[in-house]
This record gives C-alpha cells, sequence and structure tokens, in this order.
C-alpha cells in the first residue's frame, strides 16, 4: 500500500476575497470546483506541482473561524525572495518576519499564517 500527497485544506469566509488574496499573492489558480447546495469547494495550484489548496467556502457560515494560535501553517517557497517579500510588503500582508533565518509570514483574510522562503533554504 501506498500514498501520495493530495492536497491541504482551509476553510474561508469569503470564497471570492479568499481566491483574488491567493492568486496576487501566490499565483494560485484555480484548478477544480466543486459546488453543493450549502458549500463550495475550490482547488488551487500552481501550475508547477500536483499539490493543491482546497477552499472551503461554507455558504451559510457568517462568524470568523476561530484559528487558535496558528499551530500550522503552510509553506511556499519562491526563486526571487526580495521581489516576493517587497510584493507581499505592498499587499500589507506581512505577519511575521524571521530576518535571522530569512523567512517570513503572510496572513490571509481569514487570518491562516504562510510561510515564504527562498527556494534554496
Amino acid at each position: 500500500m501506498d500514498f501520495k500527497f493530495a492536497h491541504n485544506n482551509i476553510n474561508v469566509l469569503n470564497l471570492e476575497k479568499s481566491m483574488a488574496f491567493y492568486n496576487e499573492a501566490l499565483k494560485l489558480t484555480e484548478t477544480r470546483r466543486i459546488e453543493k447546495p450549502n458549500f463550495t469547494i475550490v482547488y488551487l495550484g500552481d501550475g508547477q506541482t500536483p499539490h493543491k489548496l482546497e477552499l472551503t467556502w461554507i455558504k451559510d457560515r457568517k462568524e470568523a473561524y476561530k484559528l487558535g494560535e496558528n499551530e500550522f501553517h503552510l509553506a511556499f517557497t519562491t526563486s526571487d525572495f526580495e521581489k516576493a517579500y517587497q510584493h507581499h510588503k505592498a499587499m500589507g500582508c506581512i505577519c511575521y518576519e524571521n530576518k535571522e533565518m530569512g523567512i517570513y509570514f503572510i496572513s490571509d483574510p481569514d487570518g491562516y499564517w504562510l510561510e515564504v522562503l527562498p527556494e534554496r533554504f
């Protein structure tokens, strides 16, 4: 028996706002969508790897998700760390920097933290 990594899921309060953020911040685009009466699932991909980010929107949910202390995060590498840093700084989404390690985190519209690190970290 073998396993292959498929996707990570996060729940979002505003699907369109989240999709716009992930496209602008990380260049992720929709690869698949599942529409149901009570929820919508959108898979985002980077066009380079098979890994997907699954955004789940529960249509009648109105309150923000409780994320605890952000004990987990997703990580993204970039070939142009400085350009990415300047882009995210201009977006106003950098929420934490660790200059000693050479990494930083951005926060999405729902407060999920996303690590950004150089390709060859």
